[in-house]
Formats: structure tokens, sequence, C-alpha cells
């Protein structure tokens, strides 16, 4: 089967598992991760099941480009959409003014998590979909972060619903995002380089 038929079912059947409220197992810009419809409560809950946590920041969201993200946090200052821009890896942006998302998902504070991948899987899923994705590492909680499929526990695997084909990974730099958190007035504070 040609590489472009495969990527295409696999972005087919990741939607499908999406929309039905299901949990996939993907490829990602950084390493292989959880995602969920965003939006739905219940998943987002099954993801923090499946990695045995309750812990509201350390999910975030992966949106296809800064007019989704303004659709889902509306106190976002200019300087964040900039950084993002201009970063030369992947940056996840602590946004502040979270709304529209499962209730589960976001924070006491209001904020959200946000990387706008360069990466050609996540971009296509994304604009597919039609709305953010959770994206949180595929392990238990406090366990090493998988840099690849080979990585991952039996025990994940086996509770979501759809793994994506490891053919799909494309060009991942295989470690976490730097993180940075940007205040309403603009102030910036590095959480991890």
């Amino acid at each position: 089967m040609k590489y472009e038929k495969i990527f295409e079912n696999n972005l087919t059947a990741a939607v499908e598992t999406l929309r039905k409220g299901g949990v996939i197992l993907y490829p990602t810009d950084t390493v292989w991760g959880l995602g969920c419809d965003a939006a739905n409560n219940d998943a987002v809950a099954r993801i923090y099941e499946i990695k045995k946590s309750q812990n509201k920041k350390s999910m975030l969201v992966l949106c296809a480009d800064a007019d989704m993200t303004v659709r889902y946090v509306d106190k976002a200052p200019a300087i964040a959409f900039e950084v993002m821009e201009l970063a030369t890896s992947p940056l996840t942006a602590i946004l502040p003014g979270a709304h529209g998302l499962a209730d589960n998902l976001i924070p006491e504070e209001g904020t959200l998590g946000v990387r706008i991948p360069d990466h050609e899987f996540c971009q296509r899923l994304l604009r597919k979909f039609g709305r953010p994705i959770v994206s949180t590492s595929a392990n238990i909680s406090g366990c090493d972060t998988p840099k690849t499929l080979a990585d991952i526990e039996q025990q994940i695997i086996q509770s979501v619903d759809f793994t994506v084909d490891p053919r799909c990974e494309g060009h991942s730099t295989r470690k976490p995002s730097s993180i940075i958190a940007f205040g309403t007035g603009g102030e910036i504070k590095i959480i991890r380089q």
C-alpha cells in the first residue's frame, strides 16, 4: 500500500475515533501522545484514567493555527502569537482565558496549554477534525516519556481506541516541547526550555 493511502486511511480512522469520543495514540511534532476531542469531558476523563493522573496542568491541546487558538482562549496577549510564530522548535504556550473546551481540561486559573505543531500528520488531523485535540505524552504519569511507539507500555496501547500507524510519524523531535506561560498583560515566564 502506498504511503499516501496509509496516511489518508489513518487520518480518516483517527478523525472518526475522535468524533465518537474515543482516544487515539498518535505521533506529534515532539513525542507520541494520547489524544481526544478537547471539548469532550468523558474523553478527557478517559485520558486521565489511562495516565493514572488528574493533573489538569499536564495536558495541552494542539491547534492548527492562531485562528483556531483564539476561538478557545480570549485573553492571550499578541506577544504570545508572535513568539509562537517565531519559535524554531516545538513550543507550548500557556495562555489565559480558556473557554469552550472540556471543563476537566481547564485548570482553576483558566489557562490552556496550546501548541501549533509543525507536523504534517497533526496539521492534517487538526484541519480535518476542525477543533483542538488533547495532546499528552503516552505514558503513565511519572514514568518516562516514550519517544517512539516501541517505547509505549502495552497497557497504554491496549487502553486506546485507535493507534496511528508509525509510518505516519514524520519528523518528530522525540523530546518534550519548551513551555512558556503568558500573562494577560504580556508577562512571560519560561516554564521549560
